[in-house]
C-alpha cells in the first residue's frame, strides 16, 4: 500500500501536469513562430517546413515538461498529501494567528512550490531563446537593406574604376592587376562575379527581430516578480521558526517591528515591479523596467542594517522589556513542541530516615536494583553463550517480565548468525547458514558467586527457568546482525543449531519472503549480481528468497518517512521472538519552538508510532500510540492500510513497549532550560539545570535515563520507570529527579521530584567525590589497576524510597588473562555513608542492619518474621545529627553477638579459604560495630559492665585482619 500510494500519487499528480506544462509550452513557442513568421523579413522567401518547425517545438515542450514534472512530482508529491491531509493542532501561533498545521503541513509545500514555479519561469526564458535561436537558423532574418545601383558588367566597372580620362591610369590592386592581365593576355576571361549592390542596416526590420518575443518576455517577466512577492510572503512566517538575533528563539522585537515591516515592503515592490516592468518593456523605457527592482534591492540592504541598528541601540539596553512578550511565546510553544507542557511537579522531602522496616516493605524496588552493566553482561554472553564461532550477540535490551510470579527486570540478547564468521562459500552463506537461534534472559539484580550474571534462560534450544517464559520459535531469521538475502526451501537443509557432535537441520514453514519463479529468478540474479541464483540446482519452485533482513533497513525501506530509534529491542511473548522499535515524527517547522541542540534544526519530536517486527516471518506492523499527535493522525490519514491502532497489538506486546530512552534524553534536555516559565527567570537565566554527571568507567560523563522498577513515592505499587537526575548549572547538588513512566495507563507520563531548595542535597558528582576519599575503596582502586586488572565503575544509581533518595554504584573487574568482567563490589550511599560490599545484602545490611538484606538472601522469607525475631516494628531507623542512622530496635548485648557471630563466619571462611563469604561477614561485622557506637553516643541505653566488657573485648579481637588474608578482602573496621 506504501508503494503502490507513492507511485499512484505521482501518475496522478505527474501524467497532468506533463501535458498541461508540454501544451502551454507548445503553444508559447507556435506563437513565438508565428510572431517571428508575420514580423521579421527573410534573406529569402524558402523556409524550412512547417513539419520541422513544428517537430522541433514539440520536442523542446517534451523535453522541458518532463523535465519539470519529474522536479515537480519527485520532490512535491509528499507534501502534497500531507497538504490535502493536514490535522489541526488546535492550536494558533500568536503573531499570524494561523494553526501550527499550516507551518507543519503547509508551509514548506508552499516554499518548494513557489521556488520550482521561479524556476520554471527562468527555464521558460532560456526556451524562449533556445527557440529564437533555432528560428534564426531555420530562417535568417534580413538584416541588411540595397541601396544603389546593381553592377551590370564587372570588368567595365573594373575599367572605369581603375582609369581616369583626366589623370591616366589609377594604381590598381591585387585583383585589378590579376583582372587586366587575364583580359588583356588574351589566355583566358577573368572568373565572373556577381552582381553586387551597396547595403545598409535594415533598422526597421532589426527593430521586429528584437521585439518579436517581447510580449511573452514580459509576461514572464511579470510572473517572476509575483513569484518574487509570494516568496516574501512565504518568508515572513518563517520568522516564527528561525533563530533571531536576540535572545528569543523565533521572532523577537526586531524581527516584527523591523524585519517583517521589510519584507511586506519588498512585498509591495514586487507586485509593482511586475507592473512596471511590463510598460517599460512595452515603451522602450528601460528605466523604467529595471528602477523598482533596484530600488527592492536597496531596501533589502537597507532593511538588514536597520535590523542591526535597531537591536543594537533599541533592543539591546532594554532587552527584557522589549523581548518579554516574544520570550513568553518561545517558552509556551517550545514546551507544547517536546510535550513538556503537563510535566507533573512533585516535592521530595529527601529526608534521611529510611529503616530496615522501609528497605523490606520496597523490596520490589530493592531487589530490582540494576548491578549488572550492559558491556559486562555482553562479553559474558558472547564468551559463554554464543556456543559457536558463527553466533554472535549484538547488543544487550533490558526489559520487564514476570519471572516465577514477581515483576523483574531483565537483561536480554538475540543469538544471531554472524556473517562474517560463516565460510565465505556462497551456498553456505545463503542456504545454509540462513537465521540465528534464540536469547539470553538474565535478572540486571542476581549474579553467581561469580559475578557473573545469574541466567534464566540460556542454551541451544532455549532452556528457560522461568516458568511464565517457554521459547517455541526460537529461530531468527530477521534481526539487527542480519543483512545479505537468505535463499529458503531448497533441496539444502538449512542448518537449525549445534547438538553436541551433531547439527540440527530444519525447513523454513514461515509467511516471509518472495516466491523464486524463473521471472524471479532471473531478476534477482541480475539484482545481486549473482548467476548462481539463476542456475543453481538446489533452488525449486517452492523456494523463496527473503530480502530486507535487517530490522532497522526493513522499516526503513517501508516508511522513509520517519524517524527510528537506532536500537530495536527484542521481546518474547506468546512463544516467539519480535523485535520492537520506537518510530519518532518529527518536524523542523513548529513556531517558536527552539531545535533540542546545536547541528539540527529539528524542532518538534514525538514517538507516536511503535513498530513490531517478527523475527521468524518478518512481518512488520506499525501501530500509532499517540493518538493526540497530529502528524500521526495525518499520516494514518495517508496510509490507513499501513497504520493499525494501539488497541489491535496484542496484549502481551503492549506489555513491553518502553518510553524511549532517547526521547526522554531529548526532553530532559529541553526540560533543563524550558522549566523556567517565569518570563524574568528565563531571560536571568536564573535556575538553569544540568544532567547530572557520574564516574562511569574511570572518566566523568554525563548520566543517561536508566530504566527502574520500583514503587514511585506516593504510588501504591513498583512500576517500570526511566529517569535522570538534575543538578543546577554549574554545581554539582541535586535539584531532581525527572521519571518517565512506562506501564500500562500512566504510560509516557512525566514528573518532576523536585529537591528542597533550602538545604544541599548531595547530587551524583559529589557522592562519587566521596567514593573517591574513601581510603579502603582508594586503596583497592589502585590495587585492582596495577595488579594486572582493571576496575570499572558502573553507572550510578539514584533511587528514591519513600520520601529518601539512596545512592548505588556497582564496581567491576576484569582481569588482563579474562575477557569477562565481574561484579566485584558495591557501593551504596545514604545519609553521608558508604557502605562498601560485595553483595547488595551485604550493603544492605551494613547500612541499615542484618534485616535489611535479609530477604535478597533469602527470598522465600517472611518480612513479618524478619521484622518480628527482629525486634522491629516498621519504625527501626531514625535520622541522626550528621548523617548518622542509630538503630535503637536491637540492645547492646544483641547486637554484640550478632557482631560476634559475624567474627567467628569470617574467621571459619577465611580458614576454609572462602574469600568472598570473609569479605561479606566482614562487612556484616563493621554495620554492627557502627550501630553498636552509635547507640553508645546516643545514650539510648545502659550498657552494663559485661556487656562492655564483651564489646572490648570484641573490638580488639577485630582490630586487624589475619595476615592471610586475601588483598580485595575488607578490613575490619
Amino acid at each position: 500500500s506504501v508503494f503502490l500510494k507513492k507511485l499512484v500519487t505521482q501518475l496522478r499528480l505527474g501524467i497532468p501536469a506533463f501535458l498541461i506544462i508540454m501544451l502551454l509550452c507548445y503553444l508559447y513557442l507556435m506563437a513565438l513562430k508565428r510572431g517571428y513568421c508575420k514580423k521579421v523579413e527573410t534573406e529569402n522567401d524558402q523556409m524550412a517546413s512547417e513539419k520541422l518547425i513544428r517537430g522541433t517545438a514539440l520536442t523542446i515542450s517534451g523535453t522541458f515538461a518532463l523535465i519539470a514534472t519529474v522536479s515537480i512530482v519527485s520532490r512535491l508529491w509528499f507534501q502534497i498529501l500531507q497538504f490535502m491531509h493536514s490535522t489541526d493542532f488546535s492550536l494558533a501561533d500568536p503573531i499570524f494567528h494561523q494553526d501550527v498545521s499550516f507551518y507543519i503541513f503547509k508551509l514548506e509545500f508552499l516554499s518548494q512550490l513557489n521556488g520550482l514555479l521561479i524556476g520554471i519561469v527562468i527555464a521558460f526564458i532560456a526556451v524562449t531563446l533556445l527557440f529564437y535561436m533555432l528560428l534564426l537558423s531555420f530562417r535568417p532574418p534580413r538584416i541588411f537593406e540595397e541601396v544603389g545601383p546593381v553592377d551590370e558588367d564587372p570588368y567595365e566597372t573594373y575599367n572605369s574604376y581603375n582609369y581616369d580620362n583626366e589623370n591616366g591610369p589609377r594604381i590598381m590592386g591585387l585583383g585589378g592587376l590579376f583582372a587586366k592581365f587575364f583580359r588583356e593576355s588574351g589566355i583566358s576571361d577573368p572568373p565572373p562575379r556577381r552582381p553586387r549592390a551597396r547595403k545598409q542596416l535594415d533598422k526597421s526590420n532589426l527593430q521586429q527581430l528584437l521585439g518579436i518575443a517581447g510580449k511573452q518576455l514580459t509576461a514572464l517577466g511579470i510572473l517572476f516578480f509575483l513569484m518574487i512577492a509570494i516568496h516574501f510572503w512565504i518568508r515572513q512566517y518563517s520568522l516564527l521558526y528561525t533563530g533571531s538575533s536576540g535572545v528569543v528563539y523565533g521572532a523577537g522585537f526586531t524581527d516584527i517591528n523591523v524585519t517583517l515591516w521589510v519584507y511586506r515592503i519588498i512585498m509591495a515592490l514586487s507586485v509593482i515591479s511586475a507592473i512596471t516592468f511590463a510598460l517599460g518593456i512595452n515603451r522602450r523605457k528601460w528605466k523604467t523596467a529595471i528602477i523598482v527592482p533596484i530600488v527592492m534591492i536597496v531596501i533589502s540592504l537597507l532593511g538588514g542594517f536597520a535590523a542591526s541598528l535597531v537591536q543594537s541601540l533599541v533592543v539591546s539596553p532594554d532587552e527584557l522589556s522589549k523581548e518579554s512578550a516574544y520570550l513568553d511565546n518561545n517558552i509556551t510553544f517550545t514546551r507544547y513542541a517536546y510535550d513538556l507542557q503537563d510535566i507533573e511537579v512533585r516535592n521530595f522531602a529527601a529526608s534521611a530516615n529510611l529503616s530496615a522496616a522501609d528497605i523490606l516493605n520496597n523490596m520490589e524496588t530493592i531487589s530490582n536494583i540494576r548491578i549488572n552493566d550492559f558491556d559486562p553482561a555482553l562479553k559474558f554472553y558472547n564468551q559463554t553463550q554464543s556456543i559457536r564461532l558463527y553466533y554472535l550477540f549484538k547488543d544487550v535490551d533490558v526489559d520487564r517480565y514476570m519471572v516465577n510470579g514477581e515483576y523483574t527486570q531483565v537483561f536480554l540478547s538475540a543469538r544471531e548468525i554472524d556473517e562474517t564468521k560463516t565460510t565465505s562459500q556462497w551456498l553456505s552463506k545463503h542456504l545454509k547458514y540462513t537465521h540465528g537461534y534464540g536469547i539470553t534472559l538474565s535478572r540486571v539484580d542476581k549474579i553467581t558467586d561469580s559475578g557473573q550474571p545469574d541466567m534464566l534462560i540460556d542454551s541451544i534450544p532455549p532452556v528457560s527457568d522461568v516458568e511464565e517464559i517457554s521459547i517455541t520459535r526460537p529461530e531468527i531469521y530477521y534481526g539487527e546482525s542480519t543483512f545479505d538475502y537468505v535463499i529458503t526451501n531448497t533441496n539444502e537443509e538449512e542448518f537449525d543449531y549445534p547438538s553436541g557432535d551433531n547439527n540440527i537441520y530444519t525447513t523454513y514453514a514461515g509467511t516471509g519472503g518472495i516466491h523464486l519463479t524463473p521471472l524471479n529468478r532471473l531478476l534477482f540474479a541480475i539484482q545481486e549480481h549473482n548467476i548462481k541464483i539463476l542456475v543453481s540446482t538446489n533452488i525449486r519452485s517452492s523456494s523463496k528468497i527473503l530480502i530486507h533482513r535487517n530490522v532497522e533497513d526493513r522499516i526503513q525501506t517501508i516508511a522513509p518517512f520517519l524517524a527510528y530509534e537506532n536500537d530495536p529491542y527484542i521481546v518474547t511473548v506468546d512463544g516467539g521472538l519480535y523485535w520492537i522499535v520506537d518510530a519518532y515524527t518529527t518536524s523542523s517547522y513548529y513556531p517558536y519552538s527552539e531545535p533540542y541542540a546545536r547541528g539540527t534544526d529539528i524542532n518538534y519530536i514525538r514517538n507516536s508510532i511503535k513498530v513490531v517486527v517478527d523475527a521468524y516471518n518478518g512481518s512488520t506492523d506499525f501501530y500509532i500510540v499517540d493518538k493526540d499527535d497530529p502528524i500521526a493522525a495525518t499520516l494514518q490519514k495517508i496510509y490507513p492500510k499501513l497504520f493499525k491502532d494501539l488497541e489491535q497489538m496484542p496484549a502481551s506486546l503492549q506489555a513491553h513497549l518502553r518510553y524511549p530512552n532517547s526521547l526522554f534524553s531529548v526532553q530532559a534536555s529541553v526540560y533543563s532550560k524550558y522549566h523556567m516559565t517565569d518570563v524574568n527567570i528565563f531571560y536571568q537565566n536564573e535556575d538553569a539545570w544540568s544532567v547530572a554527571t557520574e564516574i562511569y568507567g574511570q572518566e566523568e560523563t554525563a548520566m543517561v535515563p536508566t530504566y527502574y522498577i520500583l514503587q514511585l513515592p506516593g504510588e501504591s505499587k513498583a512500576e517500570f520507570i526511566s529517569s535522570i537526575p538534575y543538578t543546577p548549572s554549574g554545581k554539582y547538588n541535586l535539584t531532581g529527579l525527572l521519571v518517565a513512566r512506562n506501564d500500562g495507563a500512566h504510560y509516557g507520563d512525566i514528573i518532576l521530584y523536585q529537591m528542597p531548595k533550602n538545604r544541599i542535597i548531595y547530587g551524583p558528582r559529589q557522592i562519587e567525590a566521596q567514593i573517591d576519599q574513601d581510603t579502603k575503596i582508594a586503596q583497592d582502586f589502585t590495587l585492582w589497576n596495577s595488579a594486572g586488572s582493571t576496575y570499572t565503575r558502573g553507572n550510578m544509581f539514584v533511587i528514591p524510597i519513600e520520601d529518601s533518595l539512596i545512592y548505588v554504584e556497582p564496581v567491576y573487574l576484569e582481569s588482563a588473562n579474562s575477557s569477562l568482567p565481574e561484579v566485584k563490589r558495591i557501593i551504596l550511599y545514604y545519609n553521608e555513608r558508604i557502605a562498601y560490599a560485595d553483595t547488595l545484602a551485604g550493603a544492605l545490611e551494613s547500612m541499615f542492619g542484618a534485616e535489611a538484606g535479609a530477604l535478597l538472601r533469602d527470598s522465600n522469607a517472611d518480612v513479618s518474621e524478619i521484622l518480628n525475631g527482629s525486634g522491629e516494628s516498621g519504625e527501626g531507623g531514625q535520622s541522626g545529627q550528621s548523617g548518622e542512622t542509630i538503630v535503637v530496635s536491637a540492645t547492646v548485648a544483641e547486637l554484640a553477638q550478632k557482631a560476634q557471630d559475624a567474627y567467628n563466619n569470617a574467621v571459619a571462611a577465611q580458614q576454609r579459604g572462602d574469600w568472598a563469604s570473609y569479605g561479606r561477614y566482614l562487612t556484616q561485622l563493621e554495620g554492627y560495630l557502627d550501630q553498636l557506637v552509635q547507640l553508645e553516643g546516643a545514650g539510648e541505653e545502659e550498657v552494663s559492665p559485661a556487656d562492655a566488657e564483651a564489646l572490648d573485648l570484641l573490638i580488639q579481637e577485630g582490630g586487624e585482619a589475619p595476615a592471610e588474608a586475601a588483598p580485595e578482602a575488607t578490613p575490619f573496621l
